[in-house]
């Protein structure tokens, strides 16, 4: 397949380097907002990439829960391949792309878990079946012989935990906040003229701006 003429010219908007917010978090809400006011189809899933002690990356989709005052939340089973990378290589990449808008968004930094009562909070939040779904994915990445098989430990969790009853919130399962280092907000433009300005922290409370070539 030859996609060599496919393209696109992208002419939604503009990223004007001199009028943009000191901090990122402010940039980072309001095109977060821009995208849930045109409907864009979950506009908080992003692509996170990281890097175990094998130096191979890899990268998958997962949903932002959550925009901090240092960085970005987001739950998964800690005992999956994604939590084995952390483990072995706390740092962390995020990209977020809205076709609709023509923009996209790259976090970059260090990652940690969280607190286990947030994640715990969280959890009890998510729907009932999405809770005993959480409970099948032991450990996660895993090999199964059958969709059988995981059928079947679904149905026999849901006979344990019945929709009236607290499903506890597993131990190898809750949230990990990318603190942000650095973070690139890209506008798409004609003639392949894109705008991408990067801020990169300096201390706890400022940041520095610049803007790349596209």
């Amino acid at each position: 397949m030859d996609f060599t003429d496919k393209r696109l010219s992208y002419d939604k908007g503009e990223l004007d380097q001199n009028n943009i917010p000191v901090s990122p978090f402010e940039l980072l809400k309001t095109w977060m907002n821009q995208a849930l006011e045109q409907k864009v189809k979950e506009p908080y899933a992003m692509s996170l990439a990281t890097c175990g002690a094998n130096m191979k990356p890899s990268v998958r989709i997962v949903l932002l829960r959550e925009i901090t005052d240092t960085g970005i939340v987001f739950y998964t089973n800690y005992e999956s391949a994604k939590g084995q990378d952390i483990d072995e290589n706390p740092n962390a990449e995020a990209l977020f792309f809205w076709n609709e808008l023509e923009r996209q968004v790259r976090v970059s930094g260090s990652i940690a878990k969280i607190e286990a009562e947030k994640s715990s909070a969280y959890f009890q939040k998510r729907p009932h079946d999405s809770q005993v779904g959480a409970w099948v994915s032991e450990p996660q990445s895993a090999e199964v012989s059958s969709r059988d098989v995981m059928e079947a430990r679904f149905e026999a969790l849901k006979t344990k935990y019945p929709e009236n009853a607290q499903v506890p919130t597993p131990e190898f399962w809750g949230g990990y906040e990318i603190t942000i280092e650095t973070i690139e907000f890209w506008q798409g433009r004609a003639n392949r003229m894109h705008d991408r300005v990067v801020y990169t922290q300096i201390d706890d409370t400022s940041w520095s701006t610049k803007r790349l070539l596209p």
